[in-house]
């Protein structure tokens, strides 16, 4: 059966319960596509082909035997800032070059033990700094929709991968904007859960108070499957909610509640046309299905920017102080520049005499954010907003732009910040050809709601499943 890896998740699974195909089959179309695009779009830092289809061939033999794991068989990438016991983990940095973790993070042991067959590990901003996966030490990913663009980042390599069809599904994680605004360069699915709801055990640390995993895939039901197993408390990370875990797929298609859905312009300050067309046209559709808008008065995202600059910089030059070359490879000159840059403007704003200044006004604006969403949703139920302010940029955007990736992000940091969920949908195209995503933010722990809105904004955009990359 010709192109397997263009399979959904539950497309997939579904063939491999009437035993129409086999894992092996399927991982291997997804092995020939990666050999196939690798080179052309540097999507894979670690590639494991031989794990890969041992797994899938104990994959079949469980299937034979009747076993019905919810990712049994399935090929899935992983962001190469998740330890994985025996597999590379670089983080995209050369600084962990060779480090071999001797333990698996909790996302992707629930995966595991959930019958995933991992694929690799994919390309990132190094240490996750970044929106355009260009500071990445092995080289930047490109866009499959147009190589001579960025695919986002920090998660860039798990977008793209599932874009380009080099893997059934993937996993990214959000700082602030990292799953989402990928996702939407790259025109796929980007679920960032509450803050709290996923384990960060065993995920490289960027910043600790906003690290969110989540998934990147090619359908809304895709991405609640996946969270579904990878979501809930984990005794090893003290900062997982103790909320039990909703079965998100039964979120699927079974609500037909009329929504108040809120919008603010200064979420459209600053936006491209072309995303503007986009935005106007995802609100027509929504109102076509009976929901209703209700417009808002938000924080200014522009604020989030100063606010997440000091506190994610703060907390990089903590998480990175570990890395000495004493336990975990390369010594501290093998840091990137962007990364010494972070390190260095954290230790800054922590110092004595300018804690009080930078470090604690920013978390008394971090509470203000917070507060003003908690207002917002008691007069809707989510909101809607673009998810960046422009497409895709072309390769070499960030070069000598040290903010680039706050700006790029302005959009989805607000919520980050605030440790919402939020959605990217994709809603349409530019005229050049480039996804464009909108976003839907809910408040905490409302992933049923986000899961079933954006499954009925996915039923009624169908014609945007049927564009590939021409690769």
């Amino acid at each position: 059966m010709a192109n397997l890896n263009s399979l959904t998740i539950a497309q997939a699974k579904e063939k491999l319960k009437k035993k129409e195909i086999s894992s092996t089959e399927l991982t291997k179309a997804c092995l020939d596509r990666i050999k196939k695009l690798q080179e052309k779009l540097n999507v894979f830092v670690t590639i494991t082909e031989k794990e890969a289809l041992d797994r899938a061939r104990k994959a079949d033999e469980e299937l034979k035997n009747g076993s019905d794991l919810p990712l049994l068989g399935i090929p899935i990438a992983v962001k190469d800032n998740f330890c994985t016991m025996g597999v590379r983990t670089t983080a995209s940095s050369k600084v962990l070059d060779d480090f071999i973790p001797p333990y698996e993070s909790t996302v992707t042991q629930k995966l595991k033990n959930a019958g995933m067959v991992m694929l690799g590990k994919t390309n990132m901003d190094a240490w996750a700094h970044g929106s355009s996966t260009e500071t990445s030490d092995y080289g930047p990913t490109l866009n499959p929709w147009n190589t001579k663009h960025l695919p986002g980042g920090s998660s860039g390599g798990s977008a793209a991968a599932t874009a380009a069809d080099m893997s059934i599904g993937s996993i990214g994680s959000e700082t602030a904007g990292s799953i989402r605004q990928p996702a939407s360069w790259c025109g796929v699915i980007g679920l960032k859960p509450t803050y709290g709801r996923v384990s960060r055990y065993g995920v490289v640390a960027m910043g600790s108070s906003l690290d969110s995993p989540g998934p990147i895939t090619k359908s809304v039901e895709d991405a609640a499957l996946i969270l579904e197993i990878i979501a809930g408390h984990d005794p090893m990370d003290a900062t997982t909610s103790s909320l039990p875990v909703p079965k998100y797929t039964t979120s699927i298609g079974k609500s037909d509640k009329k929504l108040r859905i809120g919008i603010s312009k200064n979420y459209l300050e600053g936006v491209d046309n072309k995303v503007i067309k986009v935005f106007e046209d995802t609100k027509k559709l929504f109102e076509k299905l009976g929901h209703t808008f209700v417009e808002l008065e938000l924080f200014n995202p522009k604020y989030a920017i100063d606010v997440y600059t000091i506190l994610q910089r703060s907390e990089v030059s903590s998480n990175l102080a570990r890395y000495d070359g004493i336990r975990y490879g390369n010594d501290r000159s093998f840091f990137g520049e962007e990364a010494k840059r972070r390190i260095m403007l954290g230790t800054f704003t922590l110092s004595s005499g300018y804690y009080d200044a930078y470090y604690k006004k920013a978390q008394k604006v971090r509470t203000i954010i917070i507060k003003d969403f908690d207002e917002a949703f008691k007069k809707v139920d989510f909101i809607l907003a673009p998810t960046g302010p422009t497409p895709a940029l072309v390769l070499g955007a960030s070069e000598g732009q040290s903010m680039f990736g706050e700006l790029a992000d302005v959009l989805v940091e607000p919520s980050s910040i605030a440790g919402l969920t939020g959605i990217n949908l994709p809603a349409g195209f530019s005229n050049d050809g480039l996804p464009i995503g909108m976003q839907l933010i809910g408040p905490q722990f409302s992933e049923p709601g986000i899961i079933s809105i954006g499954y009925e904004f996915e039923k009624e955009t169908e014609f945007l499943r049927e564009r590939k990359p021409n690769l």
